[in-house]
């Protein structure tokens, strides 16, 4: 199994954008009993991600608790940056 923040990575290859509810609900089945698997820690991982220019903010919404909830996507050239470092 990959590391969380692979995985997190990962996901968006898979899928045209993800918030962290999102990306939580994708990777409960694997990842939920780790103890980095909660919001805070993701939203580190994405900000951390948007930093280092593999992730960009795509929109902003509101979720059902009425906080806001940020959207990003990997463009093509990043999918590539993270498929080229992390394999499936």
């Amino acid at each position: 199994m990959k590391p969380l923040n692979y995985a997190i990575l990962k996901h968006f290859t898979k899928v045209h954008e993800a918030s962290v509810i999102d990306i939580m609900e994708a990777l409960k089945g694997d990842y939920q009993s780790f103890k980095t698997f909660n919001k805070e820690s993701i939203i580190d991982a994405l900000l951390t991600a948007e930093a280092n220019g593999l992730i960009e903010e795509t929109r902003v919404d509101l979720d059902h608790n009425e906080e806001l909830l940020i959207f990003y996507h990997a463009n093509e050239e990043s999918k590539a940056t993270i498929n080229g470092y992390i394999r499936d």
